[in-house]
């Protein structure tokens, strides 16, 4: 299995579907490093600590962090799992981006941007980022976000340890 492979298996199990290989995840979304590689390797998947290690280090996208003691490991953002972060709310920029494809574009106009089965909508600082998430999804569109208003009208907003904004929905009257 190579690192794209195995990334993909660690989202799965620490995003969306822990239950998968019986994973417990703790209330914030940490999982035991020495569980995730013997449950992994007991249904099949081969993984070791040095294989992880190089996917956390390595990927661009930064999905996943290890805890300060080494131990453990969490997803960064994305969870259809409920989860508390544990992230403080921060005051936004003036304006995030939200990268999707053309197709929704309708719907969004007529009820903003929500979480569907995540937590949390997942915003950009900057337009390329926005660019390539909805380039996943088709012919991508960038929507604007006035965040700064919406922060001033009462809004919360985080940011994740890999630098994705979330907020838990998006009111169409905050995008252009």
């Amino acid at each position: 299995m190579n690192e794209v492979s195995q990334s993909k298996f660690l989202s799965l199990v620490l995003r969306h579907k822990p239950e998968e290989i019986g994973l417990v995840l703790d209330q914030n979304g940490w999982a035991s490093i020495d569980q995730l590689i013997a449950l992994a390797n007991a249904c099949g998947t081969n993984l070791s600590r040095s294989q992880i290690e190089s996917i956390v280090e390595n990927s661009d996208k930064k999905r996943f962090a290890i805890s300060a003691d080494g131990t453990k490991i969490r997803a960064n953002q994305g969870h259809s799992v409920d989860i508390a972060l544990e992230l403080p709310p921060r005051t936004p920029p003036e304006r995030l981006y939200h990268g999707t494809a053309t197709r929704f574009l309708d719907s969004i106009r007529e009820s903003g941007l929500h979480s569907a089965s995540r937590q949390h909508v997942h915003l950009s600082s900057d337009q390329g980022t926005a660019e390539k998430v909805g380039s996943r999804h088709g012919k991508p569109v960038v929507l604007t976000v006035e965040s700064g208003q919406m922060a001033r009208d009462g809004h919360l907003f985080y940011i994740s340890e890999n630098g994705v904004w979330l907020t838990e929905a998006v009111p169409a009257k905050y995008l252009n």
